[in-house]
């Protein structure tokens, strides 16, 4: 009899544990939620569309290429990767103004965001549009919904802060940011 109680518990403790490791996963930290009221910051994957007043030669749109740099006529590469908007207008009219412009009018506006990657149990896992304001849940929503064995109450979100990569659980109707990787899991039951 001791012999079925001690296999009992062993095996209680080993249902424990593999619960409690599926349980573990702790919620994001407060500075995952922070970076989506931060301004924007630009990274590889981002169209910008560059204007530089009276110089259409210089406007247009230009990508931003795999290692964060922008190829701009006249000043060359331009480091893109972190830096905000109005850092990246400063920059280029302080390049243009050193023997090629007198005073460069530059305004910089994001034409197209880096996409964002939606994985696991939804209808179509792939690489898709961002768009300002975007949710859990609309991202969800234009990757076909869940499928049927879809955890529909949070989701595992990958976003790159400041330079590292954190990956944090989130509410389906918290924001997501360009770049981000969302990752639907398999409910248990």
């Amino acid at each position: 009899m001791t012999s079925a109680r001690l296999k009992a518990g062993l095996a209680l403790a080993t249902l424990c544990l593999a619960l409690s490791g599926c349980t573990s996963y702790q919620p994001a930290p407060k500075a995952f939620s922070e970076a989506t009221i931060q301004p924007y910051r630009i990274d590889s994957g981002d169209r910008l569309r560059i204007n530089v007043f009276e110089q259409a030669g210089l406007s247009g749109s230009y990508t931003v290429d795999q290692a964060g740099y922008v190829a701009f006529p006249l000043i060359g590469a331009v480091p893109s990767r972190g830096h905000t908007l109005p850092e990246m207008e400063t920059m280029i009219a302080s390049k243009l103004r050193q023997g090629y412009l007198r005073d460069p009018d530059v305004t910089i506006e994001v034409d197209r965001y880096r996409s964002v990657f939606i994985m696991g149990e939804v209808g179509q896992a792939g690489q898709y549009s961002y768009v300002p304001g975007m949710t859990v849940q609309n991202a969800i929503a234009v990757a076909g919904g869940y499928s049927p064995r879809a955890n529909q109450a949070n989701v595992d979100v990958t976003r790159k802060i400041n330079g590292r990569t954190i990956t944090g659980r989130v509410s389906i109707s918290d924001p997501i940011m360009a770049g981000d990787t969302i990752y639907v899991r398999e409910r248990l039951f």
